[in-house]
């Protein structure tokens, strides 16, 4: 398959319809294109519907333009990332990975411009969160949860009203951002620098006032993070836990026991917030983003150091934060409730109490007016 026959097929898939968010490459199916959380088959002519493995390698192959690292990380992995653009047209998050001995490719299509805190219709505590000056702030949530998309908007409101110099390490680079008042650089895993570590030592040294780790993989990384959130810095990195009490476990757990004194001590002097999200289903289809996020406040402090005990919990902590702008899952998901946006069902499937969401829910729909109620037999939407 030719660049050319490639860009044509890439095409076609995206014009195919509304809501595309993935287009998927697998051996014995048709090009797949998922809108709005659900599969599609790309009409073909049967002769050329079903792609051979010499169609998803020839693929890869294109994708990946020669470029031995990736060639290296499929070999021993079993699977790379890297990044695509389709000139004028979209740029897409790849991953080439083996399943049965053949090559699959998931491109995720990534939006087109920068998004930005009002677009995405997140929390006012959002813009409050990007004038902190130093510290680290961690993103937190499942692998599709948006993320990468709210750091995105995180960033470009520094762009936008500060001069300062903002150094990212991402992999792949999903969004890039256009010099505004701040001066951005731009490094890509494989490309720029050829491990987290060791990128963000080197960061240290290009004069940065913000510094984004595409993601914190390891001791090592975690270490220089701390450091750099210690001598000045505002450190965003993100993490795949999902909330804020398994993501200081997480943390933690990289380091050994005789370490967990000091590295307790260092979280309660650099941790500035921890934000977590989710995706669920909306009562009129699509998804909404549902946010739970924990400041650093004495009581914060106070746990980072000694750790949760029966009268002292993270939950507890977010819950009491409301006048601060903190909320966790379940206030934003009973929120939502309220507003008609999501269902009883979801409410309570995503809820962490699931007794204390119930009897909450109960009193909702008591206190609702018969105006208010919606029609029985709400179907959750599919992701």
């Amino acid at each position: 398959m030719t660049t050319t026959e490639f860009q044509t097929l890439l095409n076609a898939m995206l014009q195919s319809g509304e809501g595309v968010s993935d287009c998927l490459f697998l051996v014995g199916k048709p090009p797949l294109i998922e809108r709005y959380g659900k599969l599609h088959a790309l009409p073909m002519d049967a002769a050329s519907a079903t792609l051979q493995p010499a169609h998803t390698e020839a693929i890869a192959a294109l994708l990946m333009n020669g470029n031995e690292r990736l060639r290296s990380d499929l070999v021993t992995s079993g699977s790379c990332d890297t990044s695509y653009g389709l000139e004028d047209v979209a740029r897409f998050r790849v991953n080439i990975y083996r399943q049965q001995g053949q090559i699959g490719i998931v491109m995720r299509q990534l939006q087109a411009s920068i998004p930005t805190i009002e677009s995405l219709g997140l929390p006012p505590i959002f813009s409050e969160i990007v004038r902190e000056k130093n510290g680290i702030i961690f993103l937190t949530g499942s692998t599709g949860s948006g993320k990468t998309t709210t750091l995105a908007a995180l960033l470009n409101e520094l762009n936008q009203t500060q001069d300062i110099h903002v150094v990212t390490l991402e992999d792949p680079i999903e969004f890039v951002h256009p010099n505004a008042r701040a001066a951005f650089s731009q490094r890509e895993l494989g490309k720029d620098f050829f491990d987290f570590a060791t990128g963000l030592r080197a960061a240290l040294r290009q004069a940065p006032k913000a510094i984004l780790i595409g993601e914190i993989r390891d001791r090592a990384t975690m270490e220089i993070a701390l450091t750099a959130s210690e001598t000045g810095h505002l450190v965003f990195s993100t993490l795949h836990t999902i909330n804020a009490g398994q993501s200081i476990n997480r943390i933690l757990g990289l380091f050994t026991t005789d370490e967990e004194k000091q590295v307790r001590e260092r979280l309660a002097d650099t941790l500035r917030y921890v934000i977590s999200q989710r995706l669920v289903s909306k009562i009129e289809g699509g998804r909404l983003l549902v946010t739970e996020i924990m400041g650093s406040s004495l009581r914060t402090r106070e746990t980072l150091l000694y750790g949760e005990g029966e009268n002292r919990t993270f939950q507890e902590i977010i819950e009491a934060g409301s006048t601060l702008g903190w909320h966790s899952f379940d206030q934003s998901l009973m929120s939502a409730f309220e507003e008609n946006l999501i269902s009883e069902e979801t409410a309570l499937l995503f809820s962490t109490h699931k007794n204390k969401m119930r009897r909450d829910l109960e009193m909702a729909k008591k206190l609702r007016s018969p105006a208010d109620e919606e029609p029985s037999g709400l179907k959750i939407a599919s992701f």
